[in-house]
């Protein structure tokens, strides 16, 4: 889809996004993940033929969409999100229906697209209310209606869910993995390290404007230098027990903790090169640490493959500009 994306801003010559290739099979989710300024939204603008690179290629569905950004844009869908983009005192049926004729869908098959999308977004009886009476999440709803108008083979989806209620931020993940199911391939961006590692079958992490890893959350894991993680929580009283715990567990863990509810939160990363391979291993060394400082072993100690989201964190240094 993209192949070697550079994108550069102003006469400083400030590069935003930097030889940055990737692809997006049909029934494939690919989430684009990284830090603000990381480069996520220009990539995306770039892919949408929103933005022109300054070198680099992009292919939809076969097409240039460098030299035929039009031809192009009529092969994708795409979900920028926010309180804009549609005129307030018109209604849902007639937004679309305007967005409809600037795609160049056929008049015959036109109204039928509008029904269809708003339906496919459960928008379809309030298609008369007026879009300035919209909920920001109705109106998200409305966005990814506008995006599926002609039922494009490819979806770019920036934050589709940021502000939204947990119910209706829920009722859009449902959509997409519908969507995808259904053969459509789509980029996301999002900052919820839940909904990406719920959605993606791919993840790309981009720091700095460049690709810094690719691959299954577990790659991203290794990248990020740990395996599983280890939680649990301690008495109040035990105020350095990760510092003694970390003294006990060596080079193998980084351990961390902060308080919660009166007691003490505790998280233990295990790195990715320990010769601790497994579970039950780490918790023999942990249950062995927290004996040597007087502890006694938690009843709510949890070890498990390290989640998107402790993988993010514990990499996050090296994404910064």
């Amino acid at each position: 889809m993209a192949s070697g994306l550079r994108r550069v801003f102003g006469k400083e010559e400030f590069v935003a996004v930097d030889d940055v290739s990737l692809s997006v099979e049909p029934s494939q989710v690919h989430a684009l993940l990284g830090p603000n300024g990381a480069g996520k939204t220009t990539t995306v603008r770039m892919c949408a033929t929103l933005l022109t690179p300054t070198t680099g290629e992009i292919q939809v569905d076969g097409m240039d969409a460098v030299r035929h950004p039009e031809a192009a844009r009529a092969r994708l869908g795409l979900v920028l999100g926010g309180e804009l983009g549609f005129y307030p005192r018109a209604t849902a049926r007639d937004n679309l229906l305007f967005f409809a004729d600037l795609q160049g869908l056929a008049r015959r098959r036109r109204r039928q697209a509008v029904d269809e999308a708003l339906e496919r977004v459960g928008l379809a009886d309030v298609a008369t209310r007026k879009a300035g009476a919209f909920s920001r999440g109705m109106l998200q709803r409305l966005h990814l209606a506008r995006a599926l108008l002609g039922s494009p083979p490819l979806l770019l989806l920036d934050e589709p869910t940021t502000g939204l209620d947990p119910d209706v931020a829920l009722q859009v993940r449902n959509l997409i993995r519908e969507l995808a199911a259904d053969g459509t391939g789509v980029l996301l961006t999002s900052h919820s390290m839940p909904e990406v590692e719920e959605l993606a079958d791919t993840i790309s992490v981009i720091g700095a404007g460049r690709i810094v890893t690719r691959g299954a959350v577990s790659d991203v894991a290794a990248y990020a230098g740990i395996a599983m993680t280890s939680v649990f929580s301690l008495p109040a009283q035990l105020a350095d027990a990760a510092a003694r715990v970390q003294e006990q567990l060596g080079d193998v863990a980084v351990v961390v903790q902060r308080p919660a509810s009166g007691r003490w939160a505790v998280t233990v990363y295990w790195a990715a090169d320990d010769s601790h391979a497994d579970r039950e291993t780490h918790d023999t060394a942990l249950a062995g640490a927290l004996a040597e400082i007087g502890a006694d072993a938690p009843a709510d100690l949890v070890t498990r493959p390290a989640s998107l989201e402790e993988a993010y964190l514990a990499l996050a240094d090296r994404l910064a500009r």
